[in-house]
């Protein structure tokens, strides 16, 4: 089993975006796939409860509670982890602690910049993470072209941390959340910039 976990200590970056996302990818190539959704909002959780019957099937995992955390089927291919906003501490390190891959979205703003550096040397501090057992990839969210991704990007190179894809702000990812679907549902020609997007990330966590 593969594990991805999709978190930033700031919240509106689109992690549940990208968390459904993901889990849908990887549910359409025909992979078992459960959803863990570890945010006491849940979110990832009540899009499941609005995916329609006939779509690529996902298991649906409530670790809203620390102790729930880690619960898993046996025979999984992927297991997608939807983390909480304000993520630090003890509890990132357990959430760490199941994840060969570490997804962290954020916003063109300067301030989901600051927060999500701070977040990534944090994370860096985290042995698993420090050792190289579990990669992160960082993403753009709601990416649209002008001075504010232009500076983004320019930071977060001088950072050393460029990220691996860049989201646009599409209206067609609130439509398909509310209805529980995502980019990789029903591949139409109507997705296929949507998919392409994705595309870069998924081919690193493959």
């Amino acid at each position: 089993m593969r594990s991805v976990l999709v978190a930033n200590a700031k919240g509106g970056v689109g992690k549940t975006t990208t968390a459904t996302t993901l889990a849908g990818a990887f549910a359409a190539q025909g992979a078992r796939v459960a959803l863990a959704d570890a945010d006491r909002q849940r979110s990832s959780l009540r899009w499941l409860s609005l995916r329609p019957a006939g779509e690529a099937a996902i298991e649906t995992l409530d670790w809203s509670r620390a102790s729930e955390i880690g619960e898993a089927p046996k025979g999984l291919d992927w297991l997608v982890i939807d983390a909480p906003g304000s993520l630090k501490g003890a509890r990132a390190e357990t959430l760490a602690a199941e994840a060969d891959l570490i997804v962290t979205p954020l916003a063109p703003s300067p301030i989901d910049l600051r927060a999500t550096l701070k977040f990534l040397s944090q994370l860096d501090e985290i042995k698993r993470i420090r050792k190289g057992k579990a990669v992160v990839h960082l993403t753009v969210m709601r990416a649209r072209k002008g001075r504010a991704l232009d500076a983004l990007e320019a930071a977060l190179a001088e950072a050393g941390r460029a990220p691996v894809a860049r989201i646009a702000d599409r209206a067609a990812y609130v439509d398909l959340a509310g209805r529980g679907l995502g980019a990789f549902d029903r591949a139409t020609r109507a997705h296929a910039a949507l998919r392409a997007e994705w595309a870069p990330l998924l081919a690193k966590l493959a």
